[in-house]
């Protein structure tokens, strides 16, 4: 019998990113010519291209407008990708209005309080291991990974879990 969160899980069509803290470590590292570098996990980028895989969209919201986010974006193939917005409740309200989305076809992966508004726009909140206290409490679902460490291949687990597609899909790299 599936949990009331793994009820919520199996509803999800559609997966919210935020970038730093989520997708990277939320560290920013400067270069002596005053360039910022952001690390990104290549098990996240697996989840992503997993999770795409099985037909669970993917859409990357940030606060900062950096060119080599855009470029990890491109290289993972997620087309709805926008920069530069703080306010990211109404980006929320409006992909899944363009989409026929209900909120509760819809996650969001967060870490701090640019986060706390579209995570009261979904039906599955979730934060990563190391999200401030007050988007951990908005939380349905927190990851044991940090953020910037597999976090987000862990929430796209366990939502194709729940939804009973994670192991099909891991048998695609046996050659099963």
């Amino acid at each position: 019998m599936p949990t009331e969160l793994e009820r919520l899980a199996a509803k999800v069509r559609i997966l919210f990113l935020d970038v730093d803290g989520v997708l990277t470590d939320g560290g920013l590292y400067y270069d002596v010519e005053g360039r910022i570098m952001k690390r990104f996990d290549v098990k996240d980028g697996l989840g992503i291209k997993t999770a795409q895989k099985a037909g669970l969209e993917i859409v990357v919201l940030t606060g900062l407008d950096h060119a080599g986010v855009a470029e990890r974006v491109r290289e993972l193939g997620i087309t709805e990708y926008v920069a530069g917005r703080h306010r990211k409740s109404p980006l929320v309200e409006d992909v899944l209005a363009r989409r026929g989305l209900t909120p509760e076809e819809a996650a969001y992966l967060g870490d701090d309080w640019v986060d706390a508004g579209p995570m009261g726009l979904v039906g599955l909140p979730m934060a990563v291991a190391d999200a401030v206290p007050e988007i951990k409490a908005l939380a349905r679902y927190t990851t044991t990974r940090p953020g910037g460490r597999g976090a987000v291949r862990e929430a796209i687990a366990f939502i194709l879990s729940a939804q009973g597609r994670y192991a099909g899909l891991f048998a695609h790299w046996t050659g099963a």
